[in-house]
């Protein structure tokens, strides 16, 4: 067996599961989850009729990057989504994948280099998969903090010169999970410049793009940064995009990669070999997703009610605030101790937060971890469940 799949750690929903094994649910009140992101609004009204219509494209193979008329309805929405000049070329720069997940995960098995030395930098607390991707691509993780101090932005000023030399790939969330911060788009650039300084990939999750107040501003992207400081071949940038979150749809496993050719044009060859090619209906369901806004409109003013909702209520009781992006809150817990908080939490009112620790990783030399103290709560339910969940936690508190 692989030796490096013993270096895996526990995936958060399964310390959580530890957490509560000698726990029972209280009597008398339903379970309310706000642990995982799993979108629960309804489906767009499209998906059914699509997929009826396609199903025939079930009696043949697709292809590995997908149709072209998929592959050109992406180009079309990156292209007026984040204001891209001179656009992005659908058959060499952008490849659809089986929910970004996966590509993730497969994009540091095709760019890392298994030398002795090799890293892969990523944001602490983070998704986990980034960390597993780096350990089975034969390298070594590494972090840079996301402080509630600093408004859990990255800066990566504080990162070693030493340490930007071994770096091969960087993963950056944005809009970040968990915290929903928006990083800049001169942030943005600044990493670019420094992938050029030091010769790695950068790959952006931009999963949450879509999930912001209808009144502010979309977030920014990496494509689109690299375009407005004169990379229009977006060289060492790709972005992941996914249906899970801005459609609703996290079960059709659909989203794509776009950005620099020479590096897709590698990981399609990877791909290949191992990727999960999307069936053709599934295409069919995913390009009507990307060509439609109103259905992302409405999801954005559902998110927004549950959260002029649910934090002033929370509010009342513990350090909380609306996030810029995403679905997520992150707040401190009153006592400072997220495990103690959650157990509680589902103990005696049958809400399930997930413990800011799982989604981090400490400091070898200090025990410092930027997860602790905090939970993440995801507003996925629906907005009278997502005020319940508060009204409970705000009655075990006072």
């Amino acid at each position: 067996m692989n030796p490096d799949l013993d270096r895996l750690q526990p995936y958060p929903f399964e310390r959580l599961r530890a957490l509560f094994a000698d726990l029972e649910l209280p009597g008398g009140v339903d379970p309310i989850a706000l642990s995982i992101g799993e979108p629960r609004h309804p489906l767009p009204d499209f998906v059914e009729p699509t997929l009826q219509a396609a199903v025939s494209g079930y009696n043949h193979y697709p292809t590995t990057r997908g149709a072209p008329a998929l592959r050109e309805t992406i180009a079309l929405w990156l292209q007026q989504r984040f204001t891209l000049p001179d656009g992005i070329d659908p058959e060499r720069q952008i490849l659809p994948v089986a929910g970004t997940r996966e590509a993730l995960f497969a994009i540091a098995q095709a760019v890392v280099d298994p030398r002795a030395g090799a890293r892969v930098l990523m944001p602490n607390p983070f998704y986990q998969i980034y960390e597993g991707a780096a350990l089975l691509a034969g390298a070594e993780p590494a972090f840079y903090d996301l402080d509630s101090e600093r408004g859990c932005l990255p800066d990566f000023s504080q990162v070693p010169e030493s340490l930007w030399k071994s770096v091969q790939l960087v993963y950056v969330c944005n809009p970040g999970n968990p915290a929903g911060t928006v990083i800049p788009e001169d942030q943005l650039q600044t990493l670019i410049e420094l992938a050029e300084r030091h010769d790695f990939v950068i790959a952006a999750d931009e999963c949450y793009s879509e999930i912001y107040h209808p009144r502010g501003h979309p977030p920014p992207g990496l494509l689109g940064a690299a375009a407005r400081m004169g990379n229009d071949t977006f060289r060492r940038c790709i972005a992941f995009h996914s249906l899970s979150k801005r459609s609703n749809l996290p079960g059709l496993r659909s989203g794509f990669v776009a950005g620099d050719a020479g590096i897709l044009e590698r990981f399609a060859l990877y791909r290949t070999y191992h990727g999960c090619t999307l069936p053709t209906p599934t295409q069919a369901v995913s390009r009507a997703a990307w060509a439609d806004e109103a259905h992302v409109e409405a999801n954005r003013d559902l998110y927004a009610e549950k959260f002029a909702r649910v934090v002033p209520k929370l509010q009342e009781v513990m350090e909380v605030s609306t996030p810029e992006a995403g679905f997520y809150l992150w707040p401190r817990v009153p006592d400072g101790d997220d495990e103690a908080f959650a157990r509680r939490l589902y103990a005696e009112a049958g809400v399930t937060v997930l413990p800011g620790r799982y989604l981090g990783r400490s400091h070898a030399d200090s025990g410092y971890n930027p997860g602790a103290g905090h939970v993440r709560m995801a507003l996925v339910a629906e907005p009278e469940a997502c005020v319940e969940a508060a009204e409970r936690i705000v009655a075990l508190y006072r």
